[in-house]
């Protein structure tokens, strides 16, 4: 009964060895294919190799809070900055603490170093404020003017003012969007542009009772100049949660009488963007409160639903400027609400990313802005890459020496692997924002005797078999399982042991963590893809099935002795006689 089992496993485990083969090419042409689509031939460098600019953060108490300044708040700021810059958490960038009251946040050359600026610098002040009224964003909009439609374009198209907030989980009916009802009401029609008095009724409720002093403030307001939207900023920043302030919308093309914070940002568990298949409303915005803030927001919306547009939203400021003002149609209980209408994906990505992270517990300013050279970097690079080379060079040398012709199918193996890691960290740097920097590299160098232990553990699992008196062909197919289970027990371990790093670590060594788990993961894929059909179609050439001396699989130079393999074969059918 040996002999059928051996004869159904061989041809199972060969299988199609042409075929793996050439996935795995065209896996690798797919990749060189995304380099040159996506116009990024060479992998994104961190600070430490590539430079970049340096941002000193210096911490301000909040108004009304005079101790904000404390070990524990600084530490909240630096994580929640940290998390804003890093998103995925490999693109390198560096948020450390420094002293009591100032933040250092490295960004590599890149990233942009203005979106960097605007993520670092709006940090706090996240609130949700009642629309007392709102108007075009220029000082003094006249009617028949091109403002009122551009801005209704401009909302439509950005998604923010345009957006409605509807209970998580729920459609926003079809035809009830807010950004139909603000472009009807602020696009003027024919006989109202004659009519001076036509558009303070239409972009203000009658009887609404706004103070004289905060209607003569907006109509001041100029949001389409950068100053203007600089200087409302600061002043509305500056305001406390219980004033009534005029805000800028961040594009400028709206301004806005905003009533006092109903609900702080502190009060926002999360938030993120989804793209929301179901009810065909596109890229949205899903948010989720506290205990405490689910029940103030479910009161400021059952409040402001009844009213009259543009009193039937809230704003959600950030720093003083209007990130977004949603319509609500009733009250929105439970703690989970969406917004939608309109939004891009980066859009959409970006308000979230704000109401997730937008609530610190203290005000910045940037207090310094340097650019950093990558000079000793680049010479520690140098060192790094010339270590590796040696490291290199002394493996193959040691591969050649001891396996002959073996070693050729390991050195093809780690050229694929090494095709594999570096096609897809250049093209992990756009997506993702991988940063590859010095201890990354290290964690390359590693990945070397990883993958070239893989390739011992088969070869000398083979070996063993020819030892035992059994030819290369099923010698190969006998020696995979077990090879097998070991490459993969050894994988899983390195594995384990990078996503533990990569978890419990921030910085650098998350470089080098995902670089170790990404070379390990690459590792299993070229061995069973690339090694393992490879020898399968060796294993029928002549050089390697008769046993060449220099083919590294030669049965005399591995002690194998001829009579043991007779013996075996005659010995066989008592055997099972026996059983």
């Amino acid at each position: 009964m040996a002999a059928p089992n051996k004869g159904r496993r061989s041809p199972a485990a060969q299988g199609r060895p042409g075929r793996a083969l050439v996935l795995i090419v065209v896996v690798i042409a797919a990749l060189v294919g995304g380099m040159f689509y996506s116009g990024t031939m060479t992998p994104r460098l961190g600070i430490d190799l590539a430079g970049g600019t340096s941002f000193t953060l210096e911490a301000q108490n909040m108004p009304g809070k005079p101790n904000a300044i404390n070990e524990t708040n600084m530490k909240t700021a630096a994580d929640i900055m940290n998390q804003r810059v890093n998103g995925l958490g490999v693109s390198e960038a560096e948020v450390q603490t420094q002293g009591t009251n100032h933040i250092i946040v490295n960004i590599p050359k890149g990233t942009d170093a203005k979106q960097a600026r605007e993520q670092i610098g709006t940090t706090a002040q996240l609130g949700f404020r009642t629309v007392l009224t709102a108007a075009a964003g220029a000082k003094t909009p006249t009617p028949g003017s091109s403002e009122s439609p551009k801005a209704g374009s401009g909302e439509k198209e950005k998604g923010d003012s345009s957006a409605s907030a509807t209970p998580s989980g729920k459609s926003t009916p079809q035809g009830r969007a807010v950004g139909d009802g603000l472009k009807k009401d602020d696009t003027p029609t024919p006989s109202a542009s004659k009519t001076p008095s036509a558009p303070p009724a239409q972009q203000q409720p009658q009887g609404a009772g706004i103070p004289a002093a905060l209607q003569k403030k907006l109509a001041a307001l100029d949001c389409s100049t950068k100053k203007g939207r600089a200087d409302a900023a600061a002043q509305a920043a500056r305001a406390k949660p219980s004033d009534q302030v005029v805000a800028c919308e961040k594009d400028g093309s709206r301004k806005y009488a905003l009533g006092p914070v109903k609900v702080e940002g502190t009060d926002v568990d999360d938030a993120k963007a989804t793209f929301d298949q179901t009810n065909g409303q596109g890229w949205i915005v899903q948010m989720n409160f506290n205990s405490a803030g689910g029940k103030k927001f479910a009161d400021v919306t059952g409040d402001i639903a009844t009213k009259a547009p543009p009193q039937n939203q809230f704003a959600i400021t950030l720093d003083g400027q209007v990130v977004s003002a949603p319509q609500v149609s009733s009250a929105i209980a439970g703690g989970n609400a969406q917004i939608s209408g309109g939004f891009t994906q980066q859009s959409a990505e970006d308000l979230g990313n704000m109401l997730s992270y937008g609530a610190l517990p203290l005000s910045f300013k940037i207090a310094d802005e340097t650019t950093v050279t990558a000079a000793l970097g680049g010479e520690q690079l140098n060192a790094g890459l010339i270590a590796g080379a040696i490291g290199l060079a002394l493996v193959v040398i040691y591969l050649v020496a001891y396996y002959r012709g073996l070693s050729l199918v390991a050195l093809a193996s780690l050229v694929v692997s090494a095709a594999l890691t570096y096609t897809l960290m250049t093209l992990l740097g756009p997506a993702i924002g991988f940063a590859l920097n010095l201890p990354a590299v290290c964690g390359a160098i590693v990945a070397i005797g990883i993958t070239a232990d893989s390739f011992i553990v088969y070869f000398e699992r083979i070996r063993d078999e020819i030892r035992e008196g059994r030819t290369l062909r099923p010698s190969v197919e006998r020696a995979w399982p077990r090879a097998r289970r070991t490459i993969l027990v050894s994988d899983f371990v390195s594995f384990l042991a990078a996503a533990v790093l990569f978890i419990v670590t921030v910085g650098k060594v998350q470089g080098f963590a995902f670089t170790l788990g990404l070379t390990t993961l690459l590792d299993v894929v070229v061995v069973f893809f690339f090694t393992k059909p490879l020898m399968t179609l060796l294993a029928r050439r002549k050089f390697f099935h008769s046993g060449h001396p220099w083919s590294g699989l030669d049965p005399t130079r591995l002690g194998a002795k001829p009579p043991l393999r007779r013996g075996r074969r005659t010995s066989a059918p008592i055997e099972t006689k026996e059983a």
